[in-house]
């Protein structure tokens, strides 16, 4: 595991291509699937949270949440597999880049759906097979059924499944910003 620090780091210095596809692409198509009071796991140095303003972010790595803090964002320390709020306080999560990270994700995605309110929405994106070799703290790489299927073992049922930029066998091999994404719900 990459010490706190470190990875704050690693996260500060994403290039300026990275931040524009990002604000201009991904998260423009990711918030199409969020809706209401939005929870983001993981959220790192808060690029999500600075796009949809209101969102509430959570991560593991204390240095990633006080500057998300000094930035005035609402951010929050949380404990591994287990988030700080009540039963049913969220409409949607986003778990973005980070289900690889986990050896065992069920704690965690036990706790997501324990957040969702009914008909809640998560959506979860996985790196595809180039983005996942290119980072030596992932643990379980995931195509669309793996993750489908992880995410029914959560109990969380399948809606949609998108890709981006778009499907592409090659871009899988060939791009690390490659990702697989799915909007699940809560029953």
């Amino acid at each position: 595991m990459t010490a706190p620090d470190n990875y704050y780091e690693y996260l500060k210095g994403r290039s300026r291509l990275g931040l524009w596809y990002r604000r201009h692409w991904l998260y423009p198509r990711l918030c199409r699937h969020v809706k209401g009071q939005a929870l983001d796991v993981g959220c790192g140095i808060g690029d999500f949270l600075r796009h949809r303003p209101g969102t509430v972010g959570v991560d593991i790595n204390p240095a990633t949440v006080e500057w998300c803090r000094q930035q005035g964002l609402d951010a929050r320390l949380m404990s591994p597999d287990r988030l700080p709020f009540d039963d049913a306080s969220f409409d949607s999560v986003v778990l973005d880049n980070v289900l690889e990270h986990l050896e065992a994700p069920g704690p965690l995605l036990a706790e997501i759906r324990r957040v969702l309110r009914p008909d809640g929405v998560l959506v979860v994106g996985v790196p595809g097979r180039r983005g996942y070799a290119s980072d030596p703290d992932h643990k379980v790489f995931y195509d669309a059924p793996a993750l489908v299927a992880a995410m029914a073992q959560a109990r969380l049922a399948s809606k949609r499944l998108f890709f981006t930029p778009f499907r592409s066998a090659w871009l899988d091999g060939h791009m690390r910003q490659y990702c697989v994404y799915g909007v699940f719900r809560r029953d």
